[in-house]
């Protein structure tokens, strides 16, 4: 029986989102690494806007796989539609660019999902010419920032898209000079767990702190394994058991890691 309050997409025509194609810059390395499960919607998307601006987007879409995959593709036909509207202009106003964009996609998902639907979203853009990024964090894993030794974390800025659908989010403003990283991890690798213990933000931000990487694809790839990895070891209670169809039984979220790095004039160069 179903309750009042519960509603579904639309069962008709669902659809999942395009591919997303990494952009091949010599000044930019771009990667991204996912490991699926049977829950969630991990969803992630890169498109430039010109030689100096890139956007950049990821979003854990609530609900079972089929319905959330078909909201990202609607929440991606939006971002390739609205963004170059937005952006693209040199002289548009960055941050005011990106907060209209929050808007509409905030709106995409609430229509798409005939409701509400909670979408915890990440969306950048990287403006090179001038070494910043305007970005908003709607109720997203935090985000962080490798440069000149240091890792800046970038702490949500507001709700989930799809809750409020005349909420706003204003853009905030980083530095992301040559030679610095942009990493974003979605919460299934932040929370994916041996026994009670997370993987956890603190282990991300040490990774970044101590390891050296020479590209995107390295950052992600070390942060995905290190995860797994994780998750994998002993349990001090004993051996864990997984037995499909028991909601009390654990199911793992998507685990995503996105990286943009800003390669140094001599790293471009060559």
């Amino acid at each position: 029986m179903k309750l009042f309050f519960e509603r579904e997409a639309p069962k008709q025509n669902l659809r999942i989102p395009r591919p997303s194609v990494l952009p091949d810059r010599a000044d930019l390395s771009v990667s991204a690494r996912y490991k699926g499960s049977r829950v969630g919607g991990d969803y992630y998307d890169f498109l430039p806007i010109s030689d100096t601006r890139m956007v950049f987007l990821l979003s854990d879409v609530a609900g079972r796989r089929n319905e959330a995959l078909n909201i990202a593709a609607a929440v991606q036909d939006a971002m390739h539609e609205r963004a170059p509207e937005l952006l693209s202009d040199p002289d548009a106003n960055v941050s005011d660019g990106v907060t209209a964009l929050v808007l509409d996609l905030n709106r995409t998902v609430i229509q798409a999902a005939g409701g509400v639907r909670s979408a915890p979203t990440f969306v950048g853009c990287l403006d090179e010419q001038f070494g910043l990024i305007h970005y908003v964090s709607a109720g997203h894993t935090p985000a962080f920032i490798k440069g000149d030794g240091e890792v800046t974390q970038l702490d949500p800025t507001g709700l989930p898209l799809g809750l409020f659908s005349h909420a706003t989010h204003d853009a905030q403003v980083s530095v992301a000079q040559p030679g610095s990283s942009i990493v974003l991890v979605s919460r299934g690798l932040v929370e994916i767990a041996a026994g009670r213990h997370e993987f956890g933000l603190d282990r991300v931000r040490q990774t970044l702190q101590q390891q050296t990487f020479t590209s995107a694809h390295d950052v992600c790839h070390d942060l995905l394994e290190r995860a797994v990895k994780h998750a994998e070891r002993p349990s001090s209670f004993g051996p864990q058991f997984s037995i499909a169809g028991f909601r009390g039984n654990h199911e793992p979220n998507d685990l995503t890691v996105v990286c943009l790095m800003r390669m140094s004039q001599a790293e471009a160069a060559a």
